[in-house]
């Protein structure tokens, strides 16, 4: 029973993280052929588990992965995917993500993006989240990615 309702409760969250846009300055960041911009993250209201964080990665050189993430908001970040399969909202953990050569990939609501799970404390607006990336070619990045309030609208990923 309880961990059907924690399951309820993250699938909740999500929904609620993938639905609400975004406001803020974004962050940006650069390892070796690696750029990371635009990323950010969205306020959470308490009890909230779980929170997403969006971002553009370009490669300026070789095909590189993204294959973890780490914070100190939350014990576990994963690489996640969003799909829509009949009407169904369909989230799952993916082992990595590939960042195409001399191109890009955008990590944004409703489709690939970084999910903070059990995060420790709500995330306020205006703080900053600091996520280390793990690259498998450029190595690690640290970028601080700005906590935008829910409802607002504004800047996401740079296009």
């Amino acid at each position: 029973m309880k961990t059907t309702i924690q399951f309820r409760s993250l699938m909740i969250s999500a929904a609620f993280i993938c639905a609400v846009p975004s406001v803020g300055i974004a962050q940006d960041a650069k390892v070796g052929n690696i750029a990371v911009n635009g990323a950010y993250t969205r306020a959470t209201v308490p009890g909230q588990a779980a929170a997403g964080g969006f971002m553009k990665i370009t490669s300026n050189g070789a095909a590189d992965q993204l294959i973890s993430a780490t914070s100190t908001v939350s014990d576990d970040v994963q690489l996640h995917t969003m799909t829509m399969d009949n009407n169904v909202m369909r989230m799952r953990e993916v082992k990595q993500i590939e960042v195409p050569a001399n191109g890009a990939v955008e990590l944004k609501p409703g489709g690939l993006h970084l999910m903070f799970m059990n995060i420790k404390a709500p995330l306020k607006a205006g703080e900053s989240v600091p996520v280390k990336l793990k690259f498998a070619k450029a190595g690690e990045v640290e970028v601080k990615m700005p906590v935008n309030a829910p409802g607002g609208h504004g800047h996401g990923p740079k296009h």
